[in-house]
């Protein structure tokens, strides 16, 4: 899967991050190649980070450029964005190398949650994302009743 246009991140997986804020993607939502290139961005008001493949971060940038902002604030988004974005590659192991601001700003410590979101994955402390789940489930159930599932 990968960097492929047609990625599909679905699914919920906890994984155990190392002491050197190492933690392996899950192996469905990689290639066969070694050494794949993430971006990783923390989520401005959720606390949770965004991971993304090249490709839906590049669209990023465009959404940006889209919007009817004036033209000041659309490079103080872009500045923002790129500021606080940073590039990740994956091991031998599938696994990436977080960084420590990212880290506290998502309260991430040894049990992390990698949840699917279609083109981007999300990572999530384990303890934050129960209470999102648990906040958000009555709604869901409105919302999948309303669209008929």
């Amino acid at each position: 899967m990968g960097q492929d246009a047609t990625t599909l991140y679905s699914g919920t997986f906890e994984r155990s991050m190392d002491a050197k804020k190492r933690v392996a993607v899950p192996a469905s939502w990689l290639s066969q190649e070694d050494g794949e290139l993430f971006h990783v961005v923390p989520h401005p008001t959720e606390g949770y980070l965004m991971v993304m493949p090249t490709a839906e971060f590049d669209r990023w940038e465009q959404r940006i450029q889209e919007t009817s902002l004036p033209p000041a604030q659309k490079r103080m988004a872009i500045r923002k964005f790129y500021s606080e974005a940073h590039s990740v590659t994956t091991d031998k192991q599938g696994r990436i190398l977080l960084n420590e601001k990212h880290c506290e700003r998502a309260g991430l410590t040894d049990e992390v949650v990698f949840v699917g979101g279609r083109s981007r994955f999300e990572l999530w402390s384990r303890a934050k994302y129960a209470e999102v789940e648990a906040s958000e489930a009555q709604a869901y159930q409105e919302v999948a009743a309303a669209i008929g599932l």
